[in-house]
């Protein structure tokens, strides 16, 4: 892989400032292939697996939005010469809305549908459900451990609260162990209370620990294609991502928002 392909695949991978990079476009002639098979060539050329799902004209006359695996968006010249990585704003009436924050919600939401729900830590309210939220953890998080303290407000106000592991320290660290025995035994909301209150697991560890593994697995990596790199992160059922940890009644209130 060369210094300038690494060095694109990198940039993609963070969420820093916008940052834009040239390429030498092959000169034109009749036979020049459409803009959109040229700027899948010249990312090609510079490393043949980046992962390319769609090359269409974005909003802005001259420049073409490509789509990457995981909600990833580049923004090419035309002629494939000049990417940008960054957002891309418009300005709808008195506003001035982020159309690439839209499409890396509308990337997370499709993700999102794919979860199975025997597969979660589901606390649900007892009367009407009126919003969901899917929340990244880590047991050991201080402000995960926050946020689990208010489950029974956000179940009040209608909220169920969907958990998907993210042990921050990774597939190998202690933490991952320990969602690994909560996932697998037979009450996953009274495990998963114990470990978030530092306590043992006081229910029997029964399931099976490499099915068990894999779902955290998935969970945390879902996690990082989805661009998540702290706990706890919080995605809405549209796929916007509220990072951090906020107080239930601001959850609810972000929710009612947007209906």
């Amino acid at each position: 892989m060369s210094k300038l392909s690494a060095f694109l695949l990198t940039a993609m991978m963070t969420t820093s400032a916008g940052w834009s990079v040239a390429v030498n476009a092959e000169p034109k002639s009749k036979d020049t292939p459409s803009p959109e098979a040229l700027i899948e060539n010249q990312l090609k050329k510079l490393d043949a697996t980046i992962p390319i799902e769609s090359v269409t004209k974005s909003p802005m006359p001259g420049v073409y939005k490509v789509m990457l695996k995981g909600g990833f968006v580049l923004y090419s010249s035309e002629n494939g010469q000049y990417f940008i990585k960054g957002d891309m704003l418009e300005v709808r009436g008195k506003k001035l809305v982020n159309l690439t924050e839209e499409i890396k919600s509308q990337q997370n939401a499709k993700l999102l549908k794919s979860l199975k729900q025997e597969d979660m830590v589901i606390f649900s309210p007892k009367g009407e459900t009126k919003g969901v939220v899917y929340a990244f953890t880590d047991v050991d998080c201080g402000y995960c451990r926050k946020l689990h303290r208010e489950v029974d407000q956000l179940n009040e106000l209608g909220i169920e609260l969907r958990y998907l592991a993210f042990p921050r320290g990774g597939q190998q660290s202690p933490v991952h162990g320990k969602m690994t025995d909560a996932w697998c035994s037979v009450d996953r909301k009274q495990a998963l209370t114990d470990l978030k209150t530092g306590k043992p697991i006081s229910v029997d560890i029964k399931g099976d620990k490499a099915v068990c593994n894999a779902v955290i697995n998935d969970h945390y990596n879902l996690g990082v294609q989805m661009g998540i790199n702290g706990t706890p992160a919080m995605v809405l059922e549209n796929g916007q991502v509220i990072p951090g940890y906020r107080p239930a009644a601001d959850i609810a209130n972000i929710i009612k928002n947007q209906s």
